[in-house]
């Protein structure tokens, strides 16, 4: 398979926005606030520009006209070109099927949770606990004020599977702090870190 020639996940929800309508950059970075994709998407003006100027330098979007709102600056508007919605379905489609490794940051902490020691390790995943609790928490709300409204549900589904990485998360969390405090969890001498 060759290398795609536009790799940043923004794209993806630039591309994804556009088939819906066409939109200017600054509309684009409203929506995508507005439906709370901030925490599966890294939205910036710098970076979403950037990003809208690669989709139209590789043929994946197209300017198709330049709008002025009173005194506003003009804005150019975008669409998708042909090219574009093939490379959005084929990328959304290889995401969707293929796992691919991450490297999590608190994989690679909690593969050296023993160099903290039973109590401060136990006092860490607390305080992850409690944030992961208001993260979910936060989900909760987000999900009231929108498909518990009406909005579809697919229009907001990747909160929803975050929400639930966040629960197992806790779950093993909190396990795992039960299993140091209650020393079912067996931790090495100091002296083997």
């Amino acid at each position: 398979m060759a290398r795609r020639k536009v790799t940043n996940t923004l794209a993806l929800a630039l591309l994804g926005l556009l088939l819906e309508r066409r939109m200017h950059p600054y509309e684009m970075a409203a929506t995508l606030r507005e439906r709370h994709k901030g925490d599966s998407f890294k939205i910036n003006s710098g970076s979403l520009y950037d990003t809208v100027e690669a989709l139209a330098r590789h043929g994946w979007i197209e300017p198709v006209e330049t709008v002025r709102d009173g005194n506003r600056p003009e804005r150019t508007v975008y669409a998708h070109t042909e090219l574009g919605r093939r490379e959005f379905v084929a990328w959304l489609d290889e995401l969707v099927r293929t796992p691919v490794a991450e490297f999590p940051k608190f994989l690679a902490a909690v593969s050296y949770l023993g160099a903290l020691g039973p109590v401060r390790a136990a006092e860490a995943l607390d305080e992850r606990a409690r944030h992961l609790a208001e993260r979910i928490s936060g989900a909760d709300s987000t999900l009231e004020e929108t498909v518990g409204v009406g909005a579809p549900r697919l229009f907001m589904i990747e909160v929803e599977y975050q929400r639930h990485a966040w629960q197992a998360e806790l779950e093993w969390t909190r396990r795992t702090i039960a299993e140091i405090r209650d020393g079912s969890l067996p931790w090495p001498e100091p002296s083997t870190f």
